[in-house]
């Protein structure tokens, strides 16, 4: 089960070159009263959730989707994209009289691009509303970003992952979550529940309160984290599994599009730690799975099936390097 949001979104690509560089900020600057061709308009499904739910439908797993979406015209489409990927939509939430999530992604010619967005329904993921019982019952739960009213599912399934017979989980801790680091309690339960932690390098340090991506690796395993991973763009990935330290290169491939990177990694190594492989595979899954995504336009068009990820996993020269945490 994925649990948190999904976003329809409308790329708006441009060839001109619209990113300004200034001192340490790069930004994509749009010229006041100038008119800015575009070269093409691309709606797509996306949002984190959404994005693992069809990712791991995709590598052959039962997926279903946990998260709210509206009545309206995306939230229809949303819906029908997820039924058309094989996601189980039981614990799907469908609202009248609210505007589903909804995202304006501007991108320029070099694949670097700004989203313009609402949460939407988003926000009304709840307690009330959340499947805890369906939750109860699957093999894995995959807590995507969440809006901060969401918090509130934490105290569920804080019960349902302490509970015999558990669901294992992967975290990608959200903005209000990592904020709030690991003093508050529900996210220290959290972690000591969590068998893949996922985050990049700056969220890794303020979330555990470190001066390192390696210092955060040892407190979240302290904490009991079974599998951490934190990503640093071009640097590639490092993760841990208590007891070695791997690190992991990116491919080198071309760029067209970012979005939907992070959570194509996350999916990728959630399915190899769920089909009984190790980590340094599961690094790999992630990396290729990430790769993949980045070279078509959109969250989702780029995500692999089970038999390719299975035929890269064996073709692609990915080195993986371990030493002692």
């Amino acid at each position: 089960m994925s649990i948190g949001g999904a976003t329809y979104d409308l790329f708006v690509r441009t060839d001109k070159q619209l990113v300004h560089e200034c001192k340490e900020v790069r930004s994509l600057a749009l010229p006041l009263g100038e008119k800015v061709q575009v070269k093409e308009v691309i709606e797509t499904c996306g949002g984190g959730a959404s994005n693992t739910a069809v990712g791991l439908a995709r590598l052959g797993c039962s997926a279903g989707f946990c998260g709210v979406i509206g009545s309206d015209q995306w939230g229809e489409k949303l819906l029908e994209n997820l039924k058309s990927e094989g996601v189980d939509v039981e614990c799907a939430t469908v609202v009248e009289n609210e505007v589903s999530s909804f995202s304006i992604i501007l991108s320029s010619g070099g694949g670097e691009r700004v989203i313009l967005y609402t949460p939407g329904t988003n926000t009304h993921l709840h307690d009330a509303n959340f499947g805890k019982e369906t939750a109860s019952a699957v093999d894995w739960v995959v807590l995507n970003h969440i809006q901060e009213g969401s918090c509130v599912i934490q105290d569920d399934l804080i019960d349902i992952l302490a509970a015999e017979g558990n669901p294992r989980f992967t975290w990608n801790p959200g903005g209000c979550q990592i904020d709030a680091g690991i003093t508050e309690p529900n996210n220290r339960k959290l972690l000591a529940h969590t068998d893949l932690l996922l985050l990049n390098k700056e969220e890794a340090m303020r979330f555990l309160q470190a001066d390192s991506p390696e210092q955060a690796i040892r407190t979240a395993v302290e904490i009991g984290t079974k599998n951490i991973c934190v990503t640093d763009g071009k640097n590639g990935t490092i993760a841990s599994d208590g007891k070695q330290l791997f690190s992991c290169s990116i491919l080198n491939t071309e760029t067209v599009d970012t979005t939907g990177a992070g959570d194509a990694f996350d999916t990728g190594m959630t399915w190899a730690l769920l089909t009984g492989k190790d980590l340094p595979t599961a690094l790999k899954a992630g990396t290729i799975n990430a790769a993949s995504v980045v070279g078509a336009i959109g969250a989702q068009a780029g995500l692999l099936t089970d038999s390719e990820i299975h035929r890269k996993l064996q073709s692609v020269d990915l080195d993986v390097a371990a030493r002692p945490l």
